[in-house]
C-alpha cells in the first residue's frame, strides 16, 4: 500500500479549522502506531566482542541490539523484528567453531530465537559452507528464513519460504526476502550452489506481490543487496532501487550487504540499511488509520554506541559456551586448549604496521608494509606463482611485537579463503592493477593527503608482489599504473605469467570484471589463514620486512608547508574529521582552521572511524 494523498481542499479546510479549535481535537484516537525494527549483516557478533583483539567492543553486537529492542517493545504494543542476512559468518566463534559443527546449537540462531525475530532473509555469506550446512544451521530458527529468489531445480524455495505475513495487534505485515543473485560469483563450486537457481531480485518480488494480493496492510521487502547494482549495472538484478522502481506496491525497502548506513527514499518509498556487526538498527515507525491504510512512515537509523550489552543474550548456553571455547581456541593456537595452557603460535620481533601520520588514514594503503609483504610472500611460496595480490581487509590490521595467537592471525586475514593460481598476460595483469588502483581519489594540486573513493570498499584494493610498479595519482582512473617491472625488465603486454589470488578475488574481481581470460589451474588444499599459522610455527621469531616494490607517485603533499602540519595537528586532536573520502586542500586552509577552532571552543572532539 502507498500513502493516502489528501486533496488540497481538505488541507485548506483543516488549516482554517485549526485556527479556531484546539489542535488536540483533531487527534485521531483510531490511528495505529507500528514499529518495525530491522537488522542485517550481524556477522556472528553475538557477544559484543572482538576476538582478534581479545577485548569487549564499545558499539556493536547482538547483545547491545537486544537492549534497545527490549526498550522499544516496552514502549510500543506493536513491534516487528526483521533481519536481512549475513548473520552466521564473520567471527572466529562462528567460522572456526560453530559453522564446522552445524548439527550443534548455533549461537547466532539461538540468540535470534531468544530475541524474538519474526523473519530473516538469507544473505550471501550464509552460503559459504554450501547448501546443506546452511540449511542445517538455519533450520534451527524458530522463525521463517526467506529467500524468494533462491530456488531449487524444482522451483521450491531453498530456505523453505520466500515471503511470509506476520500478524500482531491486528496489523498484518508482509515480508518478502530476496538475496543478491551474485552468490555463484563468490561461492560457485561449493556443495549445492551450482544446482541452485538465483533469480533477479525485482522479478522475484513481483511474483511475491501477486501472491500476497490484498492480504497485508504493509509490504516490506527485506533485501540482502545494496541500494545500487554491484555487478549487474545494466539489468539491476542485484540492486534494491530496481525493486522499488519496478514494484510500486512495496511500502518499505530494507537493503543490506554493503555495510553502510542508508536512510533514503525513491519515489516516496523509504529505504533503510545499517552498518555491519550490530553497530546500528533501523527503526521504521508506521502510522495506520482505522482502515489500516498507511498515513505516514518515518525512518531512523539508531547507533548502538549508547547501549550496554544484554546479559540475557550472553547467558544463552550455546552463546556462553562457544564464547569461552573461542577464547580458549585463540590462546591455544587453534588447538582448543585452555587459555591457561596457552602456547603462542609464534613470535615477532616488532609490530608490522607503521604509525599513521594522520588519524584514521591507514599507512597500510599508502605505502608497502610488512603486513602485506608477509601475506603476499606466503602466497607466492605456497602457490609457486610469478605474481600474487591481496587486500588489507581492515585498515587497523597489524601484528604486535611478541607472542602471536590465532586472534592476531585472524586480524590480518579474517576470511576463510583458499588460494588459486591462474595464467595471465602482462596486459591483463596491468588491467587488474588499474582496477585495484581505482580505490584512490585523484590527487589535486594543494591536497595535503591522499584519500579514498567511498564507492570502493577497502577490501577491493589489492596490492601486488612479484612485480615492481608505481601508482600515479595525478592521473585519472584507468591510467595510473606505470613502470611495471618483472625480474628487472619492463613487463611486456604479451608476456605470460602465473598469478595467485584468493578464491573470492578470482570470482568477484577477475572473472566478474572480465579482467583476465585464464582459468584456475590450481587450488590450495588449506586456507590462506592456515598457511600464515604454519609460517609462524616454522619460522619464528618473524621479523617485519618490506621490499617497497610499489609506491605512489604524481603527488606533492606540501610536507614542508607549516599550514599542512597545523591541519594535521587539528585532525589528530579530533578537531577536524579524518579526510578519508575527500582530501583537505591548502586552498581551504582558513576555513579548516576556523572549523577546528570552533570545535575547540565548543568542546567538540571527533572520533575517527577506523572500520573502513
Amino acid at each position: 500500500m502507498k500513502y493516502i494523498h489528501k486533496s488540497l481542499i481538505l488541507l485548506l479546510a483543516v488549516a482554517m479549522l485549526a485556527a479556531l479549535i484546539p489542535a488536540m481535537a483533531f487527534a485521531d484516537d483510531d490511528d495505529i502506531h507500528v514499529v518495525i525494527l530491522a537488522t542485517s549483516d550481524l556477522h556472528g557478533n553475538v557477544w559484543s566482542y572482538s576476538y582478534e583483539d581479545n577485548a569487549e567492543t564499545a558499539n556493536n553486537g547482538m547483545a547491545r541490539l537486544y537492549t534497545y529492542i527490549k526498550q522499544v517493545r516496552e514502549e510500543n504494543p506493536i513491534v516487528f523484528l526483521v533481519d536481512a542476512g549475513d548473520d552466521i559468518q564473520g567471527t572466529i566463534m562462528t567460522d572456526d567453531l560453530a559453522n564446522k559443527n552445524p548439527d550443534e546449537p548455533h549461537p547466532v540462531i539461538d540468540a535470534m530465537n531468544y530475541m524474538g525475530f519474526d523473519t530473516m532473509t538469507v544473505g550471501n555469506h550464509e552460503f559459504n559452507w554450501g547448501i546443506d550446512t546452511m540449511n542445517k544451521i538455519l533450520g534451527q530458527a524458530k522463525f521463517p528464513v526467506l529467500g524468494q529468489n533462491v530456488l531449487n531445480a524444482d522451483g521450491s524455495y531453498v530456505t523453505g519460504a520466500g515471503w511470509t505475513i506476520i500478524e500482531r495487534g491486528g496489523v498484518k505485515l508482509a515480508v518478502i526476502g530476496v538475496c543478491t543473485p551474485d552468490i555463484p560469483i563468490w561461492d560457485g563450486g561449493k556443495q549445492g550452489i551450482d544446482e541452485t537457481i538465483f533469480e533477479a531480485g525485482s522479478d522475484a518480488v513481483e511474483k511475491a506481490i501477486e501472491e500476497i494480493g490484498d492480504q497485508a496492510d504493509i509490504i516490506l521487502v527485506s533485501a540482502h543487496m545494496g541500494q545500487y547494482a554491484e555487478f549487474d549495472e545494466d539489468g539491476g538484478s542485484d540492486a534494491g532501487e530496481t525493486i522499488v522502481e519496478e514494484n510500486p506496491e512495496v511500502d518499505i525497502l530494507q537493503v543490506a550487504h554493503m555495510h553502510i548506513t542508508v536512510n533514503d527514499e525513491i519515489d516516496g518509498t523509504p529505504i533503510v540499511g545499517v552498518r555491519n556487526s550490530g553497530r546500528e538498527i533501523a527503526r521504521i515507525d508506521v502510522t495506520l488509520n482505522s482502515d489500516h491504510e498507511i498515513e505516514d512512515i518515518k525512518t531512523t537509523v539508531v547507533d548502538m554506541a549508547d547501549y550496554e550489552p544484554s546479559e540475557e543474550i550472553r547467558e544463552i548456553p550455546s552463546v556462553k559456551d562457544l564464547h569461552e571455547k573461542t577464547i580458549a581456541f585463540i590462546f591455544g593456537g587453534g588447538s582448543g586448549a585452555d587459555a591457561e595452557d596457552y602456547e603462542p603460535l609464534g613470535v615477532t620481533t616488532a609490530k608490522f604496521q607503521p604509525e599513521n601520520e594522520i588519524l584514521g588514514l591507514p599507512e597500510g594503503k599508502l605505502q608497502d608494509t610488512p603486513v602485506m609483504d608477509l601475506i603476499l610472500d606466503i602466497q607466492l611460496a605456497e602457490s609457486g606463482a610469478d605474481v600474487t595480490a591481496c587486500a588489507l581487509f581492515k585498515d587497523t590490521s597489524d601484528l604486535p611485537e611478541g607472542n602471536i595467537n590465532y586472534g592476531n592471525i585472524f586480524d590480518i586475514y579474517k576470511f576463510d579463503n583458499t588460494l588459486y593460481r591462474m595464467t595471465v598476460t602482462g596486459e591483463e595483469l596491468k588491467g587488474y592493477m588499474e582496477w585495484a588502483a581505482e580505490c584512490y581519489n585523484q590527487w589535486e594540486p594543494g591536497d595535503i593527503n591522499i584519500s579514498f573513493d567511498p564507492e570502493y570498499p577497502g577490501y577491493l584494493y589489492d596490492m601486488f608482489q612479484g612485480v615492481d610498479y608505481e601508482i600515479n595519482l595525478s592521473m585519472p582512473k584507468g591510467e595510473r599504473i606505470e613502470n611495471v617491472m618483472f625480474h628487472g625488465e619492463p613487463l611486456a603486454d604479451d608476456q605470460i605469467l602465473t598469478l595467485a589470488v584468493n578464491n573470492y578475488r578470482y570470482s568477484s574481481g577477475i572473472k566478474a570484471q572480465n579482467l583476465a581470460e585464464g582459468k584456475r589451474e590450481w587450488e590450495s588444499s588449506n586456507s590462506i589463514r592456515d598457511m600464515i599459522v604454519a609460517y609462524f610455527s616454522e619460522n619464528s621469531p618473524v621479523e617485519p620486512t618490506v621490499n617497497n616494490n610499489w609506491k605512489i607517485t604524481g603527488v606533492d603533499l606540501s610536507e614542508d608547508d607549516p599550514r599542512r602540519a597545523e591541519i594535521i595537528e587539528y585532525i589528530n586532536e579530533g578537531l577536524l574529521p579524518t579526510p578519508y573520502n575527500e582530501s583537505y586542500n591548502l586552498a581551504d586552509y582558513e576555513e579548516l582552521v576556523a572549523e577546528a577552532e570552533a570545535n575547540r571552543a565548543a568542546g567538540t572532539v571527533l572520533e575517527s572511524d577506523k572500520s573502513h
